[in-house]
Protein backbone atom coordinates (compact mmCIF):
# COMPACT_ATOMS: atom_id res chain seq x y z
CA UNK A 1 0.00 0.00 0.00
CA UNK A 2 1.14 2.98 -1.16
CA UNK A 3 -0.06 6.61 1.03
CA UNK A 4 -2.23 8.93 -0.78
CA UNK A 5 -0.99 12.74 -0.97
CA UNK A 6 -3.72 15.09 0.39
CA UNK A 7 -5.14 15.95 -3.01
CA UNK A 8 -5.46 12.31 -4.14
CA UNK A 9 -6.99 11.22 -0.70
CA UNK A 10 -9.43 14.46 -0.97
CA UNK A 11 -10.09 12.73 -4.62
CA UNK A 12 -10.71 9.09 -3.51
CA UNK A 13 -13.17 10.44 -0.47
CA UNK A 14 -15.19 12.25 -3.26
CA UNK A 15 -15.30 9.15 -5.60
CA UNK A 16 -16.72 6.52 -2.94
CA UNK A 17 -19.62 8.92 -2.57
CA UNK A 18 -20.30 10.73 -5.36
CA UNK A 19 -22.06 8.52 -8.37
CA UNK A 20 -23.17 9.37 -11.61
CA UNK A 21 -26.55 11.37 -11.67
CA UNK A 22 -25.84 13.07 -8.92
CA UNK A 23 -25.09 16.80 -7.65
CA UNK A 24 -22.14 17.86 -6.32
CA UNK A 25 -20.47 21.32 -4.97
CA UNK A 26 -17.45 22.64 -5.30
CA UNK A 27 -17.53 25.53 -2.69
CA UNK A 28 -14.33 26.78 -4.00
CA UNK A 29 -13.92 27.03 -7.68
CA UNK A 30 -10.36 28.75 -8.19
CA UNK A 31 -8.59 26.71 -11.12
CA UNK A 32 -11.45 24.45 -12.13
CA UNK A 33 -9.74 21.29 -11.18
CA UNK A 34 -11.93 19.81 -8.98
CA UNK A 35 -14.69 21.07 -10.85
CA UNK A 36 -14.05 19.44 -13.50
CA UNK A 37 -13.19 16.25 -11.53
CA UNK A 38 -16.52 16.29 -9.96
CA UNK A 39 -18.23 16.70 -13.23
CA UNK A 40 -16.32 13.91 -14.31
CA UNK A 41 -17.92 11.84 -11.21
CA UNK A 42 -21.53 12.83 -12.03
CA UNK A 43 -21.67 11.97 -16.05
CA UNK A 44 -24.09 13.27 -18.53
CA UNK A 45 -26.85 13.32 -16.37
CA UNK A 46 -25.55 14.50 -13.06
CA UNK A 47 -24.77 18.71 -12.56
CA UNK A 48 -22.11 20.40 -10.57
CA UNK A 49 -22.35 23.99 -8.33
CA UNK A 50 -19.10 25.57 -8.49
CA UNK A 51 -18.74 28.86 -6.56
CA UNK A 52 -15.98 31.47 -6.25
CA UNK A 53 -16.00 35.53 -5.26
CA UNK A 54 -13.61 35.94 -8.19
CA UNK A 55 -13.95 36.60 -11.51
CA UNK A 56 -10.58 35.26 -12.98
CA UNK A 57 -11.38 31.62 -10.81
CA UNK A 58 -15.32 31.51 -12.83
CA UNK A 59 -13.80 32.82 -15.85
CA UNK A 60 -10.44 29.77 -15.68
CA UNK A 61 -13.22 27.40 -14.41
CA UNK A 62 -15.08 27.94 -17.59
CA UNK A 63 -13.15 27.64 -20.03
CA UNK A 64 -11.21 24.50 -18.16
CA UNK A 65 -14.80 22.62 -18.73
CA UNK A 66 -15.58 23.84 -22.01
CA UNK A 67 -12.25 22.41 -22.96
CA UNK A 68 -13.22 19.04 -21.79
CA UNK A 69 -16.67 19.26 -23.13
CA UNK A 70 -18.31 19.24 -19.61
CA UNK A 71 -19.49 22.70 -19.10
CA UNK A 72 -23.49 21.70 -19.89
CA UNK A 73 -23.14 19.62 -16.52
CA UNK A 74 -21.93 22.82 -14.01
CA UNK A 75 -22.94 25.94 -12.97
CA UNK A 76 -20.55 28.75 -12.73
CA UNK A 77 -21.18 30.88 -9.91
CA UNK A 78 -19.92 34.34 -9.14
CA UNK A 79 -20.65 34.28 -5.65
CA UNK A 80 -19.46 33.32 -2.15
CA UNK A 81 -20.00 29.40 -0.72
CA UNK A 82 -21.79 30.58 1.90
CA UNK A 83 -24.85 31.57 -0.18
CA UNK A 84 -24.97 28.00 -1.25
CA UNK A 85 -28.86 27.55 -0.12
CA UNK A 86 -29.76 30.13 -2.53
CA UNK A 87 -28.53 27.77 -5.58
CA UNK A 88 -29.12 24.71 -4.82
CA UNK A 89 -32.33 22.93 -3.00
CA UNK A 90 -31.34 19.48 -3.79
CA UNK A 91 -29.88 16.68 -2.32
CA UNK A 92 -26.19 16.84 -2.78
CA UNK A 93 -23.53 13.91 -2.46
CA UNK A 94 -20.85 15.44 -1.95
CA UNK A 95 -18.93 18.61 -2.04
CA UNK A 96 -15.30 19.91 -1.80
CA UNK A 97 -13.43 23.26 -0.10
CA UNK A 98 -10.03 24.06 -1.27
CA UNK A 99 -9.36 26.69 1.32
CA UNK A 100 -6.81 29.55 1.07
CA UNK A 101 -6.00 31.51 -1.58
CA UNK A 102 -6.64 31.17 -5.95
CA UNK A 103 -2.86 30.27 -6.40
CA UNK A 104 -1.43 33.02 -8.89
CA UNK A 105 -3.96 35.14 -7.63
CA UNK A 106 -4.52 38.24 -4.90
CA UNK A 107 -3.06 36.61 -1.88
CA UNK A 108 -5.10 39.10 -0.06
CA UNK A 109 -8.58 37.41 -0.53
CA UNK A 110 -8.64 34.15 0.97
CA UNK A 111 -11.90 32.31 2.24
CA UNK A 112 -12.95 33.01 5.98
CA UNK A 113 -13.78 30.39 8.65
CA UNK A 114 -17.16 31.84 9.39
CA UNK A 115 -18.06 31.78 5.94
CA UNK A 116 -16.82 28.70 4.89
CA UNK A 117 -19.05 27.16 8.23
CA UNK A 118 -22.01 28.93 7.35
CA UNK A 119 -21.30 27.02 3.89
CA UNK A 120 -20.60 23.58 5.97
CA UNK A 121 -23.96 23.71 7.69
CA UNK A 122 -26.13 24.64 4.76
CA UNK A 123 -24.18 21.93 2.93
CA UNK A 124 -24.50 19.52 5.80
CA UNK A 125 -28.54 19.77 5.58
CA UNK A 126 -27.97 19.09 1.50
CA UNK A 127 -25.92 16.08 1.99
CA UNK A 128 -27.22 12.98 1.72
CA UNK A 129 -27.06 9.79 3.97
CA UNK A 130 -23.51 8.73 3.13
CA UNK A 131 -22.35 11.81 1.68
CA UNK A 132 -18.79 13.66 2.37
CA UNK A 133 -17.98 16.95 2.67
CA UNK A 134 -14.32 17.56 1.84
CA UNK A 135 -11.83 20.55 3.23
CA UNK A 136 -8.59 20.69 1.95
CA UNK A 137 -6.91 22.97 4.74
CA UNK A 138 -4.00 25.38 3.58
CA UNK A 139 -3.25 27.12 6.80
CA UNK A 140 0.14 28.51 5.80
CA UNK A 141 -0.77 31.85 4.79
CA UNK A 142 -1.56 34.94 6.98
CA UNK A 143 -5.09 34.39 8.10
CA UNK A 144 -4.78 30.75 7.59
CA UNK A 145 -4.05 29.52 10.94
CA UNK A 146 -7.75 31.29 12.51
CA UNK A 147 -8.95 29.91 9.94
CA UNK A 148 -7.93 26.64 10.40
CA UNK A 149 -8.78 27.02 14.46
CA UNK A 150 -12.20 28.15 13.54
CA UNK A 151 -13.11 25.40 11.55
CA UNK A 152 -11.90 22.37 13.66
CA UNK A 153 -13.20 23.95 16.59
CA UNK A 154 -16.68 23.87 14.34
CA UNK A 155 -16.21 20.39 12.90
CA UNK A 156 -15.19 18.60 16.17
CA UNK A 157 -18.14 20.23 18.14
CA UNK A 158 -20.48 18.17 15.54
CA UNK A 159 -22.47 15.46 17.09
CA UNK A 160 -20.45 12.08 15.85
CA UNK A 161 -24.15 10.52 15.86
CA UNK A 162 -25.33 12.69 12.52
CA UNK A 163 -21.58 13.38 11.59
CA UNK A 164 -18.64 11.40 11.38
CA UNK A 165 -15.43 13.78 10.65
CA UNK A 166 -11.59 12.82 9.88
CA UNK A 167 -8.48 14.69 9.87
CA UNK A 168 -5.94 13.02 7.41
CA UNK A 169 -2.22 14.47 7.21
CA UNK A 170 1.44 14.21 7.13
CA UNK A 171 2.91 15.00 10.50
CA UNK A 172 6.28 15.29 9.61
CA UNK A 173 6.35 17.46 6.81
CA UNK A 174 7.55 20.99 7.24
CA UNK A 175 6.20 24.72 6.25
CA UNK A 176 2.64 23.93 6.98
CA UNK A 177 1.27 21.41 4.61
CA UNK A 178 -2.46 21.16 3.67
CA UNK A 179 -4.25 18.39 5.41
CA UNK A 180 -7.86 17.16 4.64
CA UNK A 181 -10.85 17.12 6.70
CA UNK A 182 -13.74 14.94 5.75
CA UNK A 183 -17.67 14.90 7.06
CA UNK A 184 -19.27 12.16 6.25
CA UNK A 185 -23.16 12.29 6.67
CA UNK A 186 -24.51 9.31 8.63
CA UNK A 187 -27.88 10.35 10.19
CA UNK A 188 -30.32 13.59 9.22
CA UNK A 189 -29.90 15.99 11.99
CA UNK A 190 -33.28 16.89 13.53
CA UNK A 191 -35.86 19.29 11.89
CA UNK A 192 -35.47 22.57 13.77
Amino acid sequence: MKLQRVLQYAQYLLSSSIEKGEIAVDATAGNGHDTLFLAQLVGETGHVYSFDVQQLAVDTTIKRLTEHGVLDRADVILDGHQHISKYIHNEIAGAIFNLGYLPGSDHQVVTKGNTTIQAIEQLLNLLKIGGIIVLVVYHGHEGGKAERDEIMNFVSSLPQKYVHVLRYEFINQRNDPPFVIALEKVKEFPKQ
